[in-house]
């Protein structure tokens, strides 16, 4: 969109909590970096999730419900861009729109939030909104109890040692991104609790028709993470809505051409973890093959909760 005065002007569409009004200064000041003659204009959008805070995330839709309104508003034309958290967005993007850049990634870890891992006493409550989180720990620490963590970040912060939980887990990048950083007891290694596919990474969407946005975009985008992101949505779109179960992928640049993807898949109660890992430099046909793998020749079909039809195979 131009002013007059010719000034181009890009409206960032975003949700209004904290964390994603910062998300979306962040993306205001590459787009200003690259190109210092651009305006950029904030459009809150109130979503789904957001109105809900307090349901459980499975139970409204999961996976979506902090984007859908978000990418509307860049469809009906009242935004530009659609700024997201790259784990909210579905593995499938929606006919008109396109993924069109993925800023520097942070840092993708899980973190513990009131006491370490290792600190928290036999029986200890953790507080937690995430399956997959709660599976993988579970796994680890069979003695922990869990209890559920919705609202903004400085409402779950407050669980932690409040009483009713001894810990809480969060997204590190999140925590660094709003200043909060001084309170994380422990980065949890990936080895222990593989993140959610595409944690710590923006994903931005534009208009497919748009070629000014595509090409301004495409000046903040991070080729590496971009095809990190590409290999962790693959897994998940692979398993498809057949898949109830736990599920983390996290892919990293392997050498000078190559990803290194990690995907895992739990029950619920995570008593049965199954991970696997490949090398490979298609990014779309390493998540497909890392899918595979897990659910195929793993026996990640097996778990209470992978509901789909057998014989499984991937969607084309």
């Amino acid at each position: 969109m131009t002013v007059p005065g010719g000034a181009r002007v890009v409206r960032l569409a975003t949700r209004g909590s904290p964390l994603a009004l910062v998300q979306a200064d962040l993306v205001a000041r590459s787009l200003q970096a690259v190109d210092p003659d651009v305006r950029v204009e904030r459009v809150v959008v109130h979503t789904e999730g957001d109105r809900r805070k307090d349901e459980d995330l499975d139970r409204i839709g999961g996976q979506g419900v902090f984007v859908k309104e978000v990418q509307a508003a860049v469809l009906d034309g009242r935004a530009d861009v659609a700024v997201h958290s790259a784990k909210d967005l579905p593995p499938r993007t929606p006919m008109g729109l396109v993924l069109a850049a993925v800023p520097p990634r942070a840092d993708p870890r899980d973190a513990l939030v009131g006491a370490t891992l290792e600190s928290l006493a036999p029986g200890a409550v953790v507080a937690t909104g995430s399956a997959r989180r709660r599976a993988q720990l579970a796994n680890i620490r069979p003695d922990l109890g869990f209890v559920a963590l919705r609202g903004n970040m400085e409402t779950r912060l407050e669980r932690a040692g409040d009483g009713t939980a001894a810990a809480v887990v969060a997204a590190a990048a999140a925590l660094d991104r709003l200043g909060l950083a001084g309170r994380i007891a422990e980065r949890l290694s990936p080895v222990l609790c593989l993140p959610q596919a595409g944690q710590g990474a923006l994903a931005l969407e534009c208009r497919d028709d748009d070629d000014g946005c595509r090409s301004l975009l495409a000046r903040i985008d991070a080729g590496d993470d971009r095809r990190a992101l590409s290999a962790e949505r693959a897994f998940l779109r692979v398993l498809g809505a057949g898949c109830a179960l736990p599920a983390g992928a996290l892919a990293r640049r392997a050498g000078r051409d190559h990803l290194e993807l990690e995907g895992v898949l739990a029950s619920a109660d995570g008593r049965v973890v199954v991970r696997g890992r490949l090398l490979g430099d298609d990014p779309e046909a390493l998540g497909e093959a890392l899918a595979r793998a897990l659910v195929g020749e793993q026996g990640a079909s097996s778990l209470p909760g992978w509901e789909a039809l057998e014989p499984w195979t991937a969607p084309a």
